[in-house]
């Protein structure tokens, strides 16, 4: 019997899903980082903590650079999730292996470069395009699927 790890599509969808998965999990770092940093804090218990006595609510506060990198990591939770669950229906779909890979490349390129062009930031419509890549990127896979595994 065939495993899923033999099927040469689920193991390069699993790769790709690794991959952005752990991105997007390396963003949390990055908004840890940027609120050390900065001193900036959501949470009285962390402001506490960093204030050394002083007073902690001049540490709850907002943040351009802590927001900006907020709301990139919204925007990988907003798209990655799609993906894994489109994804995984479309490796399942017998895709040819090209087309999968053409697919899940493209998608990771695109959550890399929309992060890079987010948090430099790029000139609009750098972020947009590279949005709108990864979110046509999941349309097609979902498309690719419904069109092969149609149920009437």
């Amino acid at each position: 019997m065939t495993s899923l790890a033999d099927i040469e599509v689920f193991r390069a969808f699993a790769t790709y899903a690794t991959l952005v998965l752990v991105k997007m999990m390396l963003m949390s770092l990055v908004t840890a980082f940027y609120r050390i940093t900065r001193k900036v804090f959501a949470n009285p218990e962390d402001a506490k903590s960093h204030s050394k006595g002083g007073d902690p609510k001049k540490y709850i506060r907002t943040d351009p650079d802590v927001e900006r990198v907020r709301r990139c990591h919204l925007n990988d939770i907003e798209n990655i999730v799609p993906f894994l669950g489109v994804g995984l229906l479309y490796a399942l779909s017998n895709p040819e292996l090209s087309c999968a890979l053409l697919h899940f490349r493209v998608f990771a390129a695109s959550r890399v470069l929309h992060t890079i062009a987010y948090l430099t930031p790029l000139p609009q419509p750098s972020r947009a395009l590279t949005f709108l890549v990864g979110f046509l990127t999941t349309l097609s896979m979902a498309f690719c699927t419904v069109r092969s595994l149609l149920y009437i």
